[in-house]
């Protein structure tokens, strides 16, 4: 597996959003009810919606955020055999400062972990460290 970063690509190979997520200083990560790993929140772009757009309801989605800041980084794109027949994949990579987080998830997510460490079980073990480590090489964390 292969994970590239690019300063820009054409908006309309953009497929993800991920969100690097911080509160109070401490990073957000979700755990999906059935899964035993945590991650960091992101997901797939709807037809016809705007990247950011994107993002930001991703990042509701996976954390509850109802109050944040959010900037893009840069983009990605991910090349795995085993996915999207070896195509290269791109998305948005962001970074957020979250200021208030809904009582309760509404979604598929279990649970949300506000932590200033590092997962030391990633869903996408191959990929999530990697946009991690851009987001502070950048000094986004």
């Amino acid at each position: 597996m292969t994970v590239n970063f690019y300063e820009d690509i054409d908006d309309k190979l953009l497929k993800f959003a991920v969100i690097v997520a911080v509160k109070d200083g401490k990073y957000i990560f979700c755990k999906h009810k059935l899964r035993e790993t945590l991650e960091i929140p992101g997901g797939h772009r709807e037809p016809g919606e705007m990247i950011l757009d994107t993002a930001k309801r991703e990042l509701y989605e996976k954390t509850g955020a109802i109050d944040f800041e959010i900037q893009p980084i840069c983009v990605y794109s991910v090349i795995a055999e085993d996915n999207f027949d070896g195509e290269e994949t791109f998305g948005m990579l962001y970074f957020a400062t979250v200021k208030q987080l809904e009582p309760e998830l509404q979604n598929e997510i279990e649970k949300i972990v506000i932590t200033d460490q590092m997962p030391l079980a990633y869903t996408y073990p191959d990929i999530q460290p990697k946009l991690f480590k851009e987001a502070q090489r950048r000094g986004f964390c």
